[in-house]
């Protein structure tokens, strides 16, 4: 299991810089998601800054959400 989530942050475009419960910060570009449609809603930039922490991962308005082990092992150390 994968370190958990403890802060985000939305970067445009489509990116998340994520903070781990490890103290290690990554870049999370999820603009190859949009061609799905249950991601389809952040695609409005705006609905995107509402990316919040919890449970250990980002969500949106507790509809939308990614694994955290796909933010992790995907995510970009900064």
């Amino acid at each position: 299991m994968n370190p958990r989530i403890t802060n985000v942050l939305y970067e445009t475009p489509y990116k998340l810089l994520l903070t781990f419960a490890n103290k290690e910060v990554k870049e999370f570009d999820f603009s190859s998601y949009l061609q799905y449609p249950v991601y389809s809603p952040l695609k409005d930039e705006i609905y995107c800054r509402k990316a919040k922490v919890l449970n250990g991962t980002v969500v949106w308005d507790d509809s939308i959400d990614f694994d955290p082990d796909t933010l992790y092992l995907d995510g970009k150390v900064v």
